[in-house]
């Protein structure tokens, strides 16, 4: 099967994502926490149906495996954070639950991911915080991680920001989502999803190596810790992603 070749100006901003969707405001109005009792039985059950599928589906496609699930039961009465490298468009959203479970993961989205005519409320029901467009919305955004983390449960983050299929290497990316574990005093965590061949076939697997906790240098001030946290995580998802063998697509920088 021939490779295919995808060509990017920027690593911070390019996409590469099929999907074409016109994203919903997402703002003050928006409503991050349900309070009644219909939503919470919707909820329920959509997520009850929803656990077969997050640990079949990566299984059969990817042969998905975990290395390093140990790291997290220790924290299984805690809040805390996942950093991601963002290489799949549905797998994603799959992947990061599975070593958690039963532990709830909830995932900081784009406003496009729950934008899909039909399907926006059983996208939030799955999990999906949606980033606000603008400081109006801020308050209740931020009032819905303090909620989940205090609930113990954790909330999964890509940093990249934008998908690249089958990408084997990690993007740059910034420091700002760094804040909340920092803010919220609690751990963070990374995975790593890798690529490695399946056989002697052109098809990938994913192996997808846990890293952390990892904790915010008290001895420096914020801005400092968010940096230094960021770094570490990013050097430990470098150093993962050079166990992938196999490049399905080959990323070329555009000159």
């Amino acid at each position: 099967m021939e490779q295919k070749t995808f060509y990017y100006k920027d690593e911070l901003n390019d996409e590469f994502s099929k999907a074409e969707i016109i994203p919903r405001k997402i703002d003050e109005k928006y409503k991050y926490i349900h309070k009644n009792l219909f939503w919470f039985i919707a909820a329920f059950f959509f997520n009850l149906i929803m656990i077969p599928v997050k640990f079949i589906y990566p299984k059969i496609k990817f042969r998905n495996k975990y290395i390093g699930k140990e790291k997290l039961k220790k924290y299984k009465n805690t809040g805390y954070f996942v950093y991601v490298n963002h290489t799949q468009e549905f797998c994603d959203t799959l992947i990061p639950s599975n070593p958690i479970f039963p532990k709830r993961n909830y995932i900081i989205v784009n406003p496009e991911n729950v934008s899909i005519p039909g399907l926006g409320n059983s996208v939030q029901m799955l999990g999906a915080i949606p980033i606000p467009e603008n400081k109006s919305g801020m308050k209740n955004f931020l009032n819905k991680i303090d909620t989940v983390i205090k609930s113990k449960h954790s909330i999964t983050i890509y940093p990249e920001a934008h998908i690249w299929p089958y990408y084997t290497k990690i993007r740059p990316f910034k420091s700002v989502s760094f804040k909340y574990p920092i803010d919220l005093d609690v751990p963070t965590f990374c995975m790593t999803n890798t690529y490695v061949r399946r056989g002697n076939t052109d098809k990938a697997n994913i192996v997808t190596y846990i890293d952390g906790p990892f904790f915010p240098d008290k001895n420096l001030n914020k801005q400092e810790q968010k940096l230094d946290l960021r770094n570490r995580v990013y050097k430990q998802m470098v150093k993962r992603s050079e166990n992938s063998n196999i490049e399905v697509i080959k990323y070329i920088l555009k000159k």
